[in-house]
């Protein structure tokens, strides 16, 4: 599958932000537990304390921000999730394991499209969804459905 960017939208990196109740809990699930690596972080920039997170070299990244003043954080839904395709069903079972050591269990898809495919998903501490997939979107078929 190869796609370009239209010519008058010539974007070089993608990033998207979310606020967080507790900056510092959602830091140690993405950078800690889930193994994230921290490219930037600030502190008291304009009442706002934040990090990005990413894989360096990928030109897409994930941005965590918490305002000193907390205004309200939006509820998390179970199908705004953050979805991580790794590279088969051993990968998968390596990342569910270490989560699971560092005291994460599992959380139930609301889409059955995800376990149905060998995806298994954790909530992070404000409870939005992170989505382990068996399978490299765009690169690797999906999975068979399992019955």
């Amino acid at each position: 599958m190869t796609h370009a960017w239209p010519p008058h939208l010539p974007v070089g990196a993608v990033r998207f932000a979310r606020p967080t109740a507790d900056l510092d809990a959602a830091l140690a699930f993405y950078r800690d537990d889930l193994g994230l690596p921290v490219l930037a972080s600030w502190r008291d920039h304009d009442g706002y304390d934040g990090a990005v997170l990413g894989l360096p070299g990928a030109p897409v990244h994930l941005e965590l921000l918490q305002h000193r003043a907390p205004e309200s954080v939006p509820r998390p839904h179970p199908e705004n999730q953050l979805a991580l395709y790794l590279p088969g069903p051993q990968a998968v079972a390596s990342a569910t394991a270490h989560l699971t050591a560092r005291g994460h269990q599992p959380v139930r898809a609301t889409n059955p499209y995800w376990p149905a495919h060998g995806a298994v998903l954790f909530a992070d501490p404000d409870g939005w969804h992170v989505v382990l997939a068996p399978w490299v979107f765009g690169t690797d078929p999906v999975p068979a459905i399992s019955a």
